[in-house]
């Protein structure tokens, strides 16, 4: 697969991008889609900064740190709206709306700061096939000008599910033969035996809405009761991002430089709940559940962080 990155000049509206994802459900005005090969079209923006003020705002609604280095999920913020630009393009091979975000996996060479001067590109991969529908990756790679231009920093694999969506007929043999794949990270881990997490954490409407406004994420499942509910959801969920990033304020101090940290969701956090967070040391490694407080067989993500 070649992709062209269409350079852009500046991150796009991350609310600008869902409204025209929207578009596309609509019929005859949105584009049709057809599951046939890996999307070609990628975007690109160069000059990105930080906004150090946006960096407060994410790191108070997630309880991480504020400092000179960026935390590991924050580029994720800042390049969002890129992956879903990615996915409203025609060759992109579902709609956006409805995609399942299951698994994240960030990899970085060195911490990222607030003094370097970024160039974010995304782009789509490896489609396939689910028991449940179609797969696809979306690569977002961050580069830091000034540095070795053909080595990201920090790059994120993502892991979408479209529930229902098929291959064409007419899918490209290689695509049409790439294996099932459950889109699984891990193997689910029992209840830990010690029922005593190493913290417990409220989660409400307000603190998601202050992580809304801090992300840009204001998806109605995560800040409307009408919208989770047309989606299927008792109430409200909160950001699987913002699990990640909450997970993570949870090991400060004991990250590595250089790592890696993958993430698979598993059930939805509903607002209002208290989560539990379960940390055990293998090593190098840190494994990682996050659960529901008044009912641990309910697992809500499972992570690992390990050097790089």
């Amino acid at each position: 697969m070649t992709v062209t990155y269409k350079e852009l000049p500046a991150i796009p509206d991350l609310m600008a991008e869902y409204k025209g994802a929207a578009k596309n459900m609509v019929p005859v005005v949105g584009a049709k889609r057809s599951a046939t090969k890996d999307p070609s079209t990628g975007f690109e923006v160069k000059g990105v900064t930080i906004d150090i003020p946006h960096l407060a705002a994410y790191a108070d609604a997630t309880g991480l740190r504020l400092g000179n280095e960026l935390p590991y999920t924050y580029p994720y913020v800042i390049s969002f709206a890129l992956v879903m630009k990615v996915m409203s393009t025609d060759d992109f091979p579902f709609n956006a709306v409805g995609g399942v975000h299951l698994t994240n996996v960030i990899e970085q060479s060195r911490p990222l700061t607030v003094d370097d001067v970024l160039r974010i590109r995304t782009h789509a991969e490896n489609l396939r096939k689910h028991r449940k529908g179609l797969l696809i990756d979306m690569v977002t790679e961050v580069f830091v000008e000034g540095e070795d231009s053909d080595t990201p920093v920090w790059k994120q694999t993502s892991g979408f599910l479209a529930k229902g969506a098929k291959l064409s007929s007419s899918a490209d043999a290689a695509v049409a033969g790439r294996d099932e794949d459950t889109g699984s990270l891990f193997e689910r881990p029992e209840v830990p035996e010690d029922p005593t997490p190493t913290a417990t954490w409220s989660v409400d409407q307000a603190g998601i809405k202050i992580y809304a406004d801090a992300s840009g994420d204001k998806n109605p499942i995560h800040v409307s009761s009408l919208g989770a509910k047309a989606f299927g959801f008792p109430a409200t969920i909160a950001h699987g991002m913002w699990s990640a990033a909450r997970i993570l304020s949870g090991l400060e101090g004991l990250l590595p430089a250089a790592g890696k940290y993958s993430v698979e969701f598993a059930k939805p956090i509903v607002l209002p709940t208290k989560v539990a967070f379960f940390t055990e040391k293998d090593g190098e490694n840190w494994n990682i559940q996050l659960r529901k407080a008044s009912k641990l067989e309910t697992l809500h993500a499972i992570a690992e962080v390990s050097p790089a």
